[in-house]
């Protein structure tokens, strides 16, 4: 009976340790990602993705594993902004680095047609895409100039206007495969 009654309930002490711990590793958080810049809370890109994976497994571990204290935690936590900030500066200063880290916006419909390879490689079908147009405002696509699958996964859809000369899509038109 003694089992059944740990499995149920084991005292204050453990639900205590869960509140004091969960509100200073939730304050922690609070602060590291206050000082680490707003890059990290922004539209996020896949080595983001993996921060914030990260922390919130480190945030629940403190709040569940005795045997993890909570200044290793914030030790984890920190260690997660400071990556998270090299990274970012590397990405930043080293076009090498930015290549091997980053992914690039991809033109997914250009010139009334919808570029199939590009399609392909980024694992798309056309449906999301006209979606995407739809989602903008737009009932043809014969009225889109061009839709840009963005670095952080979102769409950029672009209609087409009676004006010449530079785009805000230049440089994805200089990468992509047509």
């Amino acid at each position: 009976m003694e089992d059944q009654t740990i499995f149920f309930w084991a005292g204050w002490e453990p639900i205590l340790r869960v509140i004091v711990v969960g509100i200073a590793a939730y304050l922690s958080i609070v602060f590291i990602l206050r000082v680490s810049g707003k890059r990290t809370l922004a539209k996020i890109s896949a080595f983001d993705m993996i921060i914030m994976v990260a922390i919130g497994s480190v945030f629940g571990r403190v709040l569940t594993a005795k045997s993890l204290s909570l200044s290793e935690a914030i030790t984890a936590f920190m260690l997660l902004a400071v990556l998270q900030y090299l990274f970012a500066t590397l990405e930043r200063k080293s076009k090498f680095f930015k290549r091997l880290i980053s992914t690039t916006p991809i033109l997914l419909f250009y010139n009334d047609e919808f570029l199939e390879r590009n399609l392909r490689k980024e694992r798309l079908d056309k449906s999301k895409v006209v979606e995407a147009a739809r989602k903008e405002g737009f009932g043809r696509m014969e009225d889109v100039a061009a839709v840009i699958l963005e670095i952080d996964a979102s769409f950029s859809v672009i209609g087409k206007t009676d004006r010449q000369g530079e785009t805000t899509f230049e440089e994805v038109l200089d990468r992509s495969e047509m």
